[in-house]
């Protein structure tokens, strides 16, 4: 799981709806989008069962009309004429070479553009998905597949560019054989959307036929989905009992009430210090849908730890910013539990009213709950004069981002705006929104003679991660204090654990080992995630961990434990093993419709030795997606293992068939090529990979050690040389270069590089040895 989820866990996505706010008397009929008939409310004891969002308007009824015109309430809908937005009155759209016409023909809503074999086809659309500013539409397939169509309307007003179709993909053009594809896995909306866009979701992907029958209590995001199962609760409202009891029958109340007092300190303009959460925090409760995440257990329930049934990303690059702003489709939960809103107490809904979803106040009125206008909306606050055109907190403190071409959201961590970041990192920053003629250095010259060079604000980690992903040996002290510092966000401290598997060290490993006892079970399954590959004595320090609270960290612990010996356990220690690794199955089971599941059960397999049952994971892990180069180059591997060179070049060559410019598949082939003793067709192969993915360092590595042993080795030291240059932290290469110097005697070169490696690696005696022999 873990990284191996990155890629399945993309939502598509909140998008949904602000309706007119019908009556009272509609909602009670119309309400409910059913997959399946609403359980019947059980007045006995048992398992609470979801009732539908209809069963709660007798008694709620200014809840249900906010709920009614909200978001959540049109997360999806049947496509019928009051749910569908778009134009489909013979309006025809091309982007990217891809032609589309939206028509209707008895009643139906159809779509005429390219199918799975990128020929014209004609499909029904079967729903809508999400209301503003973008509508999406789905297609329901006879094996229970339902695919996100790549066209979506834009329901903007036309003076603000809406009213049009368009690809959610821009003018990039992807065909059939990308993942991407709207036929393909990676717009499969059983998979990536259904949970969050329906209430009490059952996937029932069948793994023998490969097809789904996907049922939900109801369409949209209900009561239920935030609240829980409400059959005990209406049971308790109807018996008429203990009326002072209003929590009855629910698993836990999503919204914290009372609310805390927030009101502003005289003194500083804030409010005083909050108060701490109390369990079943509705923070968690919104997580479930509003982070980036993958799904490790289907038993949720409102208020529990988000890692209970969901495995959390870090704040790993690619998906954010070095400073922890958000870059790609990650939501709200990462960024705002990064916060000093968070770390102070704030829930969702001091901000948003929960049931409509909307802000409690427009613009920076908002802010003004808490902060006095009077203090941060003066010239000394913001460095502005008041009046028209003025920067307010939100354009300054939640900088936006555009999704899908036209969704823009708010960063929700908060931070102190830091152009000195820009300038020396590179990072985003706000001021520039306003001021894109003028550079970073510019704006945070005015900051600093604002507020002075001692304002930093409540994220302080941008440095380290940079210098960390950028080959610098020097962050590894910084992320050790990162990774076990209590004040510092969780997602930071977990991403720092994360980030020291680049640096190796005894101190890392103290730092790791702190990791395990951390209070957020996030940074818990990170630390253990970075014992993988450690030898068994080392990795027997998640023992304990066997028994965590919390799903995630016992399923991270089952997995990096499970080649351990049985033998060497005592009973209690082998119960709580076999359990966990019962439970990682069981996270795995969830999503066998995805490569990714299939290629982890495989690795389980291979520490059962268990390699026939590896293999034929891997096989159906390439059924599901042909073009998954790098399940393929762990099956080639496997093969290696067990002699069976060429069944590995079939598989790799399989996946190029697919996909011929794969430079994860072209490698693992050269390497197959070398071992079956056919070097010149090996290097080919590695050539092209070394070429296709520049940023990979092995791929360099390999090709240019290729190189040198066919006798080019002054075209080996110079790819050497340029690699370096990309990736001045890799070992390998560095250590090359190191053997290249001292053999041709060049005693300068050779001391730099032993500095830089025993920097490196500063356990090993080796480089520190050889770099005080040749400083003498």
């Amino acid at each position: 799981m873990g990284r191996n989820s990155t890629r399945s866990d993309i939502e598509w996505r909140f998008l949904a709806p602000v309706m007119a706010l019908v009556t009272i008397a509609f909602l009670a009929t119309a309400w409910v989008k059913s997959g399946a008939p609403i359980t019947t409310v059980a007045q006995g004891a048992g398992a609470p069962v979801h009732v539908g969002s209809q069963a709660c308007a007798g008694c709620h009824a200014s809840q249900a009309a906010s709920w009614a015109a909200s978001h959540h309430a049109h997360a999806m809908d049947h496509a019928r004429p009051e749910t569908m937005r778009g134009d489909f009155a013979g309006r025809s759209a091309e982007a990217a070479g891809i032609r589309a016409r939206f028509f209707r023909e008895g009643g139906a809503y159809l779509v005429e553009t390219a199918g799975s074999d990128g020929k014209q086809a004609v499909f029904t659309i079967s729903h809508s998905l999400g209301w503003e500013p973008l509508q999406q539409y789905l297609v329901t397939f006879p094996d229970g597949r339902i695919q996100t169509l790549p066209w979506a309307w834009d329901t903007r007003p036309a003076t603000e560019g809406g009213q049009r179709w368009f690809l959610v993909y821009g003018d990039e053009p992807i065909g059939p054989a990308d993942s991407r594809y709207w036929t393909r896995l990676q717009q499969n909306w059983n998979h990536m959307c259904a949970e969050c866009h329906t209430t009490d979701l059952r996937k029932g992907y069948d793994a023998q036929a490969d097809s789904f029958r996907t049922r939900w209590s109801e369409l949209g995001v209900g009561c239920e989905g935030c609240h829980g199962a409400g059959s005990g609760h209406i049971a308790w409202a109807r018996a008429g009992a203990d009326g002072g009891n209003a929590t009855r029958g629910f698993a836990a109340l999503a919204h914290r009430r009372p609310a805390p007092d927030w009101s502003p300190d005289p003194g500083t303009g804030s409010p005083a210090a909050g108060v701490a959460r109390p369990p079943g925090d509705e923070v968690e409760t919104c997580a479930r849908c509003h982070s980036r995440r993958g799904q490790i257990g289907t038993d949720w329930r409102p208020g529990q730890p988000i890692a209970q049934t969901h495995s959390p990303v870090t704040l790993a690059a690619g998906l954010f910013e070095d400073d922890g702003q958000m870059k790609d489709e990650v939501f709200n939960d990462h960024a705002f539990k990064q916060s000093l809103m968070y770390a102070k107490g704030v829930v969702c809904s001091d901000c948003h009213e929960p049931h409509s979803g909307k802000v409690r106040a427009e613009g920076a009125a908002i802010c003004a709950q808490c902060h006095q206008p009077e203090r941060f909306a003066a010239i000394g606050h913001t460095g502005h004069a008041p009046g028209p055109g003025a920067p307010d907190c939100i354009g300054c403190h939640m900088p936006a981002r555009t999704y899908m071409q036209v969704d823009r959201r708010h960063d929700h961590s908060f931070r102190t705006p830091r152009p000195d970041l820009s300038a020396a990192l590179g990072v985003p920053n706000t001021c520039s929104a306003c001021h894109a003629d003028k550079p970073a250095n510019w704006a945070a010259a005015a900051v600093e003679r604002w507020h002075g060079p001692q304002r930093k604000g409540f994220q302080t980690y941008a440095d380290a991660f940079h210098r960390s992903r950028t080959g610098d040996p020097s962050s590894r002290d910084t992320l050790q204090r990162l990774a076990t510092d209590n004040l510092v966000p969780a997602p930071a401290r977990a991403t720092a654990v994360e980030e020291l598997s680049s640096w190796p060290a005894a101190a890392s490993e103290r730092a790791v080992t702190r990791a395990l006892d951390d209070p957020d079970p996030v940074v818990r399954a990170t630390a253990l995630r970075h014992l993988e590959g450690q030898p068994a004595e080392r990795r027997r320090i998640a023992l304990p961990l066997l028994a965590d609270p919390v799903r995630l960290v016992r399923i991270a612990a089952g997995y990096l434990l499970a080649d351990l010996s049985f033998e060497t356990l005592p009973q209690h220690l082998r119960e709580a093993l076999s359990a966990a690794i019962a439970e990682f199955e069981a996270a795995l089971a969830i999503d066998l419709d995805r490569p990714e599941a299939r290629a982890n059960r495989a690795l389980l397999r291979l520490k059962q030795q268990r390699p026939a049952d590896a293999e034929s994971e891997y096989l159906a892990a390439l059924r599901l997606d042909p073009a998954a180069a790098a399940i393929a180059a762990q099956l080639a591997d496997l093969y290696r293992r067990t002699g069976r060179e060429t069944d590995a070049e079939r598989v790799l060559r399989a996946v190029l068939a697919v996909d011929p410019g794969s430079a994860g598949a072209r490698h693992a082939l050269g390497l197959s090529l070398i071992r079956q003793k056919r070097p010149r067709e090996a290097l080919i192969d590695l050539k092209a990979a070394a070429e296709a993915d520049p940023a990979n360092a092995r791929f360099a590595f390999i090709y240019a050690v290729a190189l040198r042993s066919l006798g080019q080795p002054e075209l080996a030291s110079r790819l050497l040389a340029a690699a370096a240059t990309r990736h001045p932290a890799d070992v390998d290469i560095l250590s090359a270069l190191l053997q290249e110097a001292l053999q041709r005697q060049d005693r300068t070169q050779a001391l730099d590089l032993a500095r830089r490696l025993a920097a490196l690696r500063p356990d090993d005696p080796r480089f520190k040895d050889l770099a005080g022999r040749l400083g003498r």
